[in-house]
């Protein structure tokens, strides 16, 4: 479907890590710049771009689900064009155009930048373009942009992975980590402040490892606090740390720098020692409960999430308990779990003893209605307090008929408030007091006690071609609490890729 200009429409199908939902931010904006526009509801779009993640056993099944069912649409839709790029694409490269040879491009995670050229290469020459590069040749944060959201950003500081994890491929098909210059990093936050975000995400596969490929060991520490700086920018969120490489000076840069959230991922993958060495993870349960003590000695209302692995190969019902006793004591606020899959070409998916599903449905269920007793005991904590929210755009699914709004707090707990009277923009920012917790989310059911408007509410109205209201003359109640703190990412995955 052709936009009213005669452009053609494009559709971009982003499966996987907050690094995946980054590149396809870039993909989307070197189609615009090509030429193309966002394809509406209705309609076949002229160009369908999937971005795929290699991470799960299943990950070819869907894809290749996916590409069958457009195979008619691409038989009546006359010149419509289909692309694959990604993890699955830089592993699987001539196997996908052999399984589904109506597939035009495909492309690795290492050359996004070239899609449009190979795109057009394709309808030219009338067959398929491989293109498979084995390192990094354009950093992505480069490249043209369209962004999903108005008021926060993703912005990647490195890209590939130094771990050797034996249930992860995202370095076999990321690389080794490769860092940004500190000075490109501000460059890139300062310019996005100015077009009216206010909340930024660092992101890289292992984020806090950030400084290895520049000979720095404090140069994570030392981003933060730089960032911290920049005038507007009031909400500073990282993802996805390693407990390996998460040192004191960014617990004290996290603790002193006011835009800085304390919010913290902090992958558990397993809490058992045997499980962690033969996952070749690079600390052990003492090392990792230390973090979190001392995260909470620094930042009392931190709240910590993680991810953890149930059924690793091998895992025996004590390794299991390990695991279990290390969420009662940490306490986290809210935990991504994970039943083992078989990540083919791992080293673990070729282990012995792999661990029966009855056996690991067993254990997830058991985690999960633990944890689930955790996260609710520590959110009613959070009945009472007075915050400010960040308001968002699609995080309540049923605000349309309840008469509310959603937005994030400062340690990205998701609450649901009585739309105020006065208008509000995703961007916007708005003072409430909690009364009502849930195991996902708070509510403020009480009238709203402040509302402040912000240059990233600007942005979205102008983003949006609405017309701006006036702001009102008088707020209500409290005026707002300091500077806001930053919104999470907005997929709640458990991190940059596989959950490093």
């Amino acid at each position: 479907m052709s936009g009213d200009s005669g452009s053609k429409s494009y559709k971009v199908v982003t499966y996987g890590c907050q690094m995946n939902v980054h590149d396809s931010e870039r993909l989307s904006g070197l189609l615009e710049d090509a030429g193309y526009v966002k394809a509406g509801q209705e309609g076949d779009p002229d160009l369908v771009v999937f971005n795929t993640c290699a991470v799960r056993e299943n990950a070819d099944n869907k894809l290749y689900g996916n590409l069958g069912q457009l195979a008619p649409v691409k038989t009546r839709h006359k010149g419509m064009q289909i692309a694959v790029g990604g993890c699955l694409a830089q592993k699987d490269r001539d196997t996908i155009v052999a399984k589904a040879p109506w597939v035009d491009v495909v492309f690795g995670t290492h050359n996004i930048g070239h899609l449009p050229a190979l795109l057009e290469r394709a309808a030219v020459e009338r067959k398929a373009q491989v293109e498979i590069l084995e390192s990094l040749e354009t950093f992505p944060s480069t490249l043209p942009t369209r962004r999903e959201s108005a008021y926060a950003a993703w912005v990647a500081i490195s890209v590939g992975c130094n771990n050797t994890c034996t249930f992860c491929i995202v370095p076999a098909l990321r690389g080794k980590e490769e860092d940004r210059r500190p000075g490109d990093v501000l460059a890139e936050i300062e310019a996005l402040v100015g077009e009216g975000v206010i909340e930024v995400t660092l992101l890289g596969q292992n984020v806090n490892a950030y400084g290895s490929d520049l000979g720095d060991r404090e140069a994570f520490s030392k981003l933060l606090r730089a960032a911290g700086q920049i005038e507007g920018l009031e909400r500073i969120r990282f993802t996805s740390p390693h407990p390996r490489d998460f040192t004191d000076d960014v617990i004290a840069a996290m603790a002193e720098t006011p835009n800085v959230m304390h919010q913290l991922h902090m992958p558990l993958q397993s809490g058992s020692d045997r499980v962690l060495k033969a996952m070749r993870r690079s600390y052990r349960q003492d090392r990792f409960l230390g973090i979190i003590r001392k995260v909470r000695e620094a930042m009392p209302d931190a709240a910590i999430s993680t991810d953890i692995i149930v059924g690793f190969p091998g895992e025996t019902e004590e390794d299991f308990e390990e695991t279990m006793k290390v969420v009662r004591e940490a306490r986290f606020t809210n935990a991504f779990t994970f039943q083992y899959s078989k990540r083919p070409g791992t080293p673990a998916a070729e282990m012995d003893e792999q661990v029966p599903k009855a056996v690991v449905q067993a254990r997830y269920d058991r985690l999960i209605a633990l944890q689930e007793e955790i996260s609710w005991d520590e959110n009613k904590k959070q009945v009472g307090r007075i915050l400010e929210i960040l308001v968002a755009e699609g995080e309540g699914k049923k605000d349309d008929r309840t008469d509310r709004l959603s937005g994030r707090a400062p340690d990205n707990r998701l609450v649901h408030f009585t739309r105020p009277a006065e208008p509000v923009r995703p961007g916007d920012t708005v003072t409430v007091e909690i009364t009502y917790a849930a195991p996902h989310h708070l509510l403020a059911e009480g009238p709203t006690l402040a509302v402040r408007r912000t240059a990233a509410g600007d942005a979205w109205e102008k983003r949006k071609g609405v017309a701006a209201a006036k702001p009102a003359g008088v707020m209500l109640g409290l005026p707002s609490i300091g500077a806001p703190k930053a919104l999470p990412l907005a997929a709640p995955a458990g991190g940059a890729c596989c959950g490093d």
